[in-house]
């Protein structure tokens, strides 16, 4: 923060010193002068530039987001069919710590990462199917098979699941919203900052475009965090994957 504060003092000062300088050319205090157009013009794309960021990149880490939580679901259920190869004392145990693992998700942990962390408990729980697939017996052909596929469909969950970790935790730049906030301000503004004075009907396109200026700015700030917010992703995968597993364990 401190290096931004000095290039925007830096910038500050060669408009100061360019003012002292330049002695030619003719004085510029008008509302519409060419010194406010090209500032309000520079502002605009400014703001439309960061607030266009401050959009595309939540949205794009939301849809990330999103697609993660269907690869995790569809390893889960993949395992689940894994464990069908199995005889059923040893597959039961397996289906059913599977399902256990997409509900507590989808029903528990779900609502905390909206703070941006996972439940200890979730990785208890994945640890102890991968402890449950170490034990099974490799002794023929198609059970050490089973157990191979079982270990490495858990080891998929678990890397799907790292990564939900670290997409609840994924944040646009605190700068970035500093500056669309800013520059939307500046936007607004700007005629009184310039000297002009709007009465009358030339206050309503001012206070439209400030409203509307208003909504963009709310929308950077709730669609920040890809759980929560009108971008938030939603648990449909792992509901998904529960009807695909009660499917699954009735044989269908």
């Amino acid at each position: 923060m401190p290096v931004y504060l000095l290039a925007a003092a830096c910038a500050i000062g060669v408009v100061l010193i360019a003012a002292r300088l330049v002695k030619r050319g003719t004085e510029d205090a008008a509302p519409d002068g060419p010194t406010t157009g090209h500032t309000g013009a520079m502002i605009s794309a400014l703001f439309l530039l960061a607030f266009a960021v401050a959009i595309v990149v939540p949205w794009t880490s939301a849809d990330s987001a999103r697609l993660n939580t269907y690869a995790e679901g569809q390893a889960v259920v993949e395992a689940a069919w894994t464990a069908e190869r199995l005889p059923t004392p040893l597959r039961a145990p397996l289906q059913d710590g599977l399902s256990d693992y997409a509900r507590f998700v989808r029903d528990s942990e779900w609502r905390m990462m909206a703070d941006g962390k996972l439940s200890p408990d979730g990785w208890t729980r994945l640890e102890r199917l991968r402890r449950a697939a170490l034990a099974l017996p490799a002794g023929e052909d198609e059970e050490k098979d089973a157990r191979s596929a079982m270990l490495d469909q858990i080891a998929q969950i678990s890397t799907a699941r790292h990564q939900r970790a670290m997409d609840a935790k994924t944040t646009p730049p605190a700068g970035l919203l500093v500056i669309t906030l800013l520059t939307g301000l500046l936007v607004i503004l700007l005629p009184f900052l310039s000297g002009a004075r709007p009465r009358g009907m030339a206050l309503v396109p001012l206070a439209l475009m400030a409203g509307l200026l208003g909504v963009g700015v709310y929308l950077c700030l709730d669609i920040m965090h890809v759980f929560t917010g009108a971008l938030a992703v939603e648990p449909d995968a792992f509901t998904s994957v529960l009807a695909e597993m009660r499917r699954i364990s009735s044989g269908g």
